[in-house]
């Protein structure tokens, strides 16, 4: 007989993430997981959210919550889509994956990845996603900090909003011109 699993689906999405393109929207992770859920006959716990939030971290207010629901027992079976939706970062994902979930007693399953802590024959495979996912976010991080130094060198403005005073250029939003709505307003003659 099959055990009754209550499921709660991780879902998320970095603003890197989704730059680059490589993984589908929050809303299509959630809807591909509950449909999963469904198939295999479980019952659906909740869906956790972090739009928008780094796998770099774990401090994730709907991994948070997902984490407290499993700790009290509402949930036995952490399901997400692959293993970079989970983390970034190898140590503390292979953490989650090898001694959280199983110390409360929760089957972890990375649909895309074919992860399942229920078979232990992936274990090599874990490690070496897990790795591959910490060395992406590094390497994006990099990327990410040489394109914004070369920026400043060559003295452009890289802030998301112009300072009061200021518009970012309709043809280059590097370039900070005067807006005259807002400037102080001086006299003629000094």
């Amino acid at each position: 007989m099959q055990e009754t699993y209550n499921v709660g689906i991780y879902c998320r999405l970095s603003r890197e993430d989704e730059r680059t393109g490589e993984s589908v929207s929050v809303e299509n992770q959630r809807e591909m997981l509950s449909r999963y859920v469904q198939e295999q006959g479980w019952n659906l716990y909740a869906a956790y959210c972090d739009d928008g939030v780094l796998g770099t971290t774990f401090d994730r207010p709907g991994f948070n919550q997902l984490i407290a629901d499993a700790t009290a027992g509402k949930i036995n079976l952490v399901l997400c889509k692959d293993l970079s939706r989970l983390g970034r970062d190898y140590i503390e994902s292979g953490k989650y994956t090898d001694i959280v979930f199983p110390s409360l007693g929760c089957r972890f399953i990375a649909l895309n990845d074919g992860v399942d802590t229920a078979h232990k024959n992936n274990e090599m495979l874990v490690i070496l996603k897990n790795v591959m996912n910490d060395l992406y976010a590094r390497d994006t991080s990099s990327k990410i900090r040489a394109v914004k130094r070369s920026s400043f060198q060559a003295g452009k403005y890289v802030g998301c909003y112009a300072p009061i005073g200021y518009l970012k250029s309709p043809e280059d939003k590097h370039i900070l011109v005067i807006d005259p709505a807002t400037a102080p307003h001086r006299p003629a003659h000094f």
